[in-house]
């Protein structure tokens, strides 16, 4: 029998060329506490060079029409379109059969891969690669491995923002793998509520290879091999200085959760401040930000699912996911 990393390369030697990166995730990948089944969807993403190219490739010269809804029909401009300028900037093809497995996978431009991961304009894939991912192809690309680290450095920062100064590495790779879920509608109809838990407990050492080399340089931070916990300095300049290095849009968010109506981009830099000195209210603050920005994309995200899904694979997909969520619910 194939093994997980020889399947994943011939899934991938089935699309065109033109990928910049690859990666695989999920349950399909990687194990998840009540949710073992072998059978378990297959989910890629594709950090795509030329979009418009690869989708004209992936529909006719490599003969995957049958992976599209109806949308395939007003051709690959429409495509373009519809993944660009809505929802999260990716677009998927789900449900779709290949190496005995069921896949899903989504594709994203070059440009708004690292418009999410370095100012988390959607905090969608950024969110997805602030967990455990399975790299397909991953070339030498220095721009897109600066990307990928600026992302989990920020995810740090963010997560630091939303802890008490005493807090144990596990409270640390929960608050991380939730960023992107605050706000998000899925949480609440259609995923499993202990989905968090599950990710990080089933996959705890994925999270410290991931993130131990950004902790041991992290400043103003340090771990209690006694109390086996970390302190984290809460001083207002140490809180204003990791406000002040968090993604653009997560910033803007922020400011605008303080501000309301008033807000004014200019403004920005003085509500950090103003947040940086409420100790008290700083982390609800944050994550008021954060809710902001994921309650748009994943609800607009998920409605273009609709129509890159079509009906009939919508139907399935969604009655997989609530099955998902009652099995969490009486497994409690």
């Amino acid at each position: 029998m194939a093994d997980q990393h020889e399947i994943l390369q011939k899934i991938l030697s089935k699309f065109p060329s033109g990928v910049s990166l690859a990666f695989a995730y999920g349950s399909g990948v990687f194990t998840q506490k009540g949710n073992t089944s072998p059978s378990n969807m297959l989910d890629f993403v594709f950090v795509v060079e030329n979009v418009r190219k690869w989708h004209e490739d992936n529909m006719y010269m490599r003969y995957h029409p049958h992976h599209y809804s109806f949308v395939r029909s007003f051709g690959s401009r429409a495509i373009v379109s519809l993944q660009d300028k809505f929802g999260a900037g990716l677009y998927y093809n789900t449900l779709v059969p290949m190496e005995g497995r069921m896949i899903k996978y989504g594709t994203i431009s070059r440009d708004n891969f690292f418009l999410d991961l370095n100012e988390w304009q959607w905090l969608y894939l950024a969110g997805r690669l602030h967990k455990p991912v399975r790299f397909v192809f991953r070339p030498h690309d220095e721009d897109i491995s600066s990307a990928l680290k600026a992302n989990l450095n920020s995810a740090v920062t963010a997560a630091l923002l939303c802890l008490p100064e005493h807090f144990t590495e596990e409270e640390l790779f929960l608050s991380i793998a939730g960023l992107s879920f605050s706000g998000d509608f899925r949480m609440v109809v259609g995923e499993d509520r202990s989905k968090i838990q599950n990710i990080v407990g089933s996959n705890f050492e994925h999270f410290q290879e991931l993130y131990r080399p950004i902790l041991s340089n992290c400043g103003q931070l340090h771990f209690n091999s006694t109390s086996c916990k970390y302190h984290q300095n809460q001083d207002c300049d140490v809180v204003l200085s990791r406000l002040m290095s968090l993604p653009k849009n997560l910033q803007k968010h922020i400011a605008q959760a303080v501000e309301g109506k008033s807000f004014k981009q200019s403004s920005i830099e003085n509500v950090l401040i103003k947040v940086s000195q409420d100790r008290l209210n700083c982390p609800r603050t944050v994550k008021k930000g954060l809710t902001s920005i994921v309650k748009r994309s994943s609800v607009t995200q998920s409605l273009k699912g609709i129509l890159t899904a079509g009906g009939r694979k919508t139907l399935i997909y969604s009655a997989q996911k609530l099955t998902k969520m009652l099995k969490g619910f009486w497994l409690k």
